[in-house]
């Protein structure tokens, strides 16, 4: 069953490239009246919140160094323009963080961890299974978020 949530993941986060690469950077970085962010930043914050997850808030590594953290950890918002490279580096990370800890899955780094209960969802995981399953509805959350930024900027022509 891990396997196919790292899948969907993986999956999630290869139509987040996609829709990213599709748009120019004045879209990514473009905040709509009446919202609080904007693409680029949904992205950024799926690629810090899963190891954020995975590895502080489960305690199995709470001093893990995240890239990118303090620009789109929980409770930050756009605060500077997402350039070029920044995008590059961030869908490197997007990916290889999700094969880190799929590798970390299967040697059983995940084996204890201290249960906690995110705000947004609000239910308690004391499993690394459940976590990974809350990575997979976070991601989606956030990339709705974007493919609806993209719309009204275009004018909701799709």
């Amino acid at each position: 069953m891990t396997d196919l949530l790292f899948d969907y993941i993986r999956q999630t986060r290869r139509i987040f490239i996609e829709l990213v690469e599709g748009l120019s950077p004045e879209a990514i970085n473009a905040i709509p009246d009446g919202l609080r962010n904007n693409i680029g930043w949904n992205f950024g914050h799926i690629v810090v919140s899963t190891p954020g997850l995975c590895y502080r808030r489960t305690q199995v590594q709470s001093d893990r160094q995240i890239p990118f953290v303090e620009s789109y950890g929980k409770g930050s918002k756009p605060e500077h323009w997402i350039g070029a490279s920044e995008i590059t580096a961030l869908k490197a990370q997007a990916m290889n963080t999700i094969d880190v800890i799929e590798q970390d899955y299967k040697n059983g780094v995940f084996a204890s961890i201290t249960p906690f209960a995110t705000s947004t969802y609000g239910l308690e995981m004391d499993t690394i299974e459940k976590v990974i399953t809350v990575t997979l509805a976070h991601d989606n959350l956030h990339l709705g978020y974007a493919m609806a930024i993209r719309r009204v900027l275009e004018g909701n022509k799709k």
